[in-house]
């Protein structure tokens, strides 16, 4: 990825966070988004100098923008778009806005850029509930949203030069992962909450979020060019 420029929203924490990391050491400069400026701050000092931080509210359309803004006046160019930034909100509406509508904002800042120069690639991340009924109706709906997004893109990008894929973890070792919330929806223990959810799974763990780091260089890579429209699970064999 020598030479690349990419922004991962949510790019604080967790799978965002490895993504940035793993994307700054094979040679990108990559600008990352959080609300949180500890966070940001804290994965920037470790990314040898090829990390910066912008704080932005991805439930706001301009702040959904900002890390594109950034980027293009930092490198002049954006070539990489990871859509990671996501989660629960209190209401239907806004958790919609934040795992979907947010998405759209950004990629929609980026996607002029990336048609420019006839280069681009775009990775939304999606999610157990991507394919199943498996989480609230508000999540569930947006993460559904996310494969239609994606898919309708690459048809639109398909001759430009832009991929545009949708990456899916399952279970997967965050601090968005409450037990204790997941334990209290189920009406069992904390426990019993973490053994169902390695259950799910044909490899019967939970995933760390660096393991999808490696489908995610290769989506962002040259030799990614042929994978578009595609929804791609790392997730140890959720609910085969």
């Amino acid at each position: 990825m020598n030479g690349r420029v990419a922004v991962v929203t949510g790019g604080g924490r967790g799978i965002g966070r490895a993504i940035a990391l793993r994307f700054a050491a094979e040679g990108a400069d990559v600008v990352i988004s959080s609300r949180t400026q500890d966070d940001l701050d804290a994965v920037a000092a470790q990314g040898e100098g090829r990390i910066h931080p912008v704080v932005a509210d991805a439930l706001d359309p301009d702040g959904a923008r900002l890390p594109v803004r950034e980027a293009v006046d930092r490198h002049g160019h954006v070539d990489v778009l990871v859509n990671n930034v996501g989660g629960y909100q209190r209401t239907f509406e806004e958790t919609l806005t934040l795992n979907l509508l947010s998405a759209w904002w950004t990629t929609e800042e980026a996607l002029p850029h990336m048609r420019r120069h006839g280069w681009g690639r775009i990775i939304n991340i999606g999610s157990g509930a991507s394919r199943r009924a498996s989480a609230s109706p508000g999540y569930t709906a947006a993460k559904h949203g996310l494969v239609g997004l994606t898919r309708q893109l690459a048809v639109d990008t398909g001759t430009q030069g832009i991929t545009v894929n949708c990456l899916c973890p399952g279970w997967t070792n965050t601090s968005l992962l409450d037990w204790d919330r997941v334990a209290a929806t189920k009406g069992v223990t904390t426990e019993e909450a973490r053994g169902a959810a390695e259950a799910d799974s044909a490899q019967r763990r939970i995933l760390e979020p660096e393991e999808l780091t490696g489908l995610a260089v290769l989506l962002a890579s040259e030799g990614g060019a042929g994978i578009t429209g595609q929804v791609l699970a790392v997730d140890g064999g959720y609910k085969l």
